[in-house]
């Protein structure tokens, strides 16, 4: 009896160790990722991408870095979002692809912000380039080219010296007040999350390799510009570099490393689509031209306006996947 006693005893004492003893956590569930953004976020043409307007891609660099990482993604980019109108507040204009809206049009999409809750472990945000009108100067640069027959510098001399530079100003430092309050509203719903600021790549960081009036580069855009509007993205980066600063986010540099890719380089080096373009990504998925994208004398599957290619995509994904490991985020 006694040696039954002392073995009921020890059995107990053992019990009671190891109900003492340090519990190991439980395994923790993978980090939650916010991407929000325009259509350089959302990589708009390239397949596969959604049809409810906001063209995200599949393969987007948001989704690349996921898979990647292993993180949960939530990813509300859409193409032709503002900072302002799409970021901050709803979106009511949206352009696709498709590039042809279904009758009655596309239903408005929520301000991206909304996704952004105290939950969030990482967030990013790409936008600015629709909030300056990037893509209106483009537009307004190839009609000028075109009516100068490619000559001279018809477009900087509007926007840098003429009637448009007040207008563009105005544009550049309502943006800075806009990312400054939206970078403030993601802290404050957030708090705890790393957040990650992601610049341009380089559009046309040199004209050499342009040909006038090839649509699979820059159209009818005088040579003579191309500078300027690189310097344009330019200095949209450089205030996204310094609003990143201020609010003690990382800013993700694409820029520097795509020089040689612009629109400009060569077919096999370019990661970046001209005005009309064949699409580029896993699949067959079309986009049936707009009547003014039929226009275009080229044969281009689709008016892709200088967005990231597939090879664009992943490049921004590889500078996006090195800033979130260096924000927590681990590589699987």
């Amino acid at each position: 009896m006694m040696r039954l006693a002392l073995t009921t005893a020890a059995a107990a004492a053992a019990v009671f160790a190891t109900a003492l003893a340090p519990q190991a956590p439980a395994p923790a569930g993978p980090l939650s990722y916010v991407a929000l953004g325009d259509s350089y976020s959302a990589a708009s043409f390239v397949r596969p991408w959604n049809t409810d307007g906001c063209g995200r891609s599949e393969q987007d660099y948001p989704h690349q870095a996921a898979r990647r990482l292993k993180v949960k993604l939530t990813d509300v980019t859409c193409s032709a979002a503002e900072v302002r109108a799409g970021l901050l507040g709803p979106q009511s204009e949206l352009k696709g692809p498709p590039s042809v809206p279904p009758p009655g049009g596309w239903a408005a999409k929520p301000a991206q912000i909304r996704a952004v809750t105290a939950a969030a472990d990482l967030v990013t945000v790409g936008a600015g380039g629709n909030s300056v009108g990037f893509a209106e100067i483009v537009e307004a640069c190839v009609k000028r080219g075109m009516a100068s027959f490619g000559t001279g510098s018809p477009c900087t001399d509007h926007y840098a010296r003429g009637r448009g530079a007040a207008g563009l100003d105005a544009r550049f430092t309502a943006l800075e007040a806009d990312f400054a309050a939206l970078l403030k509203e993601i802290r404050t719903r957030a708090p705890r999350a790393g957040v990650a600021v992601v610049g341009y790549p380089a559009v046309v960081y040199s004209s050499a390799g342009c040909t006038w009036g090839s649509w699979r580069q820059f159209g009818t855009v005088a040579k003579g510009d191309m500078p300027w509007l690189d310097s344009v993205e330019r200095r949209l980066n450089t205030l996204l570099r310094e609003q990143a600063r201020r609010s003690g986010a990382v800013y993700v540099d694409t820029y520097s490393s795509s020089t040689g890719h612009g629109v400009c380089a060569a077919a096999g080096q370019r990661w970046m689509y001209g005005i009309k373009d064949s699409l580029t990504g896993p699949g067959e998925q079309s986009d049936p031209p707009s009547e003014l994208c039929r226009s275009i004398p080229a044969r281009g599957e689709a008016c892709t306006v200088l967005h990231p290619n597939l090879r664009g995509a992943t490049h921004q994904a590889d500078r996006v996947t090195e800033a979130l490991t260096a924000l927590g985020a681990t590589r699987a």
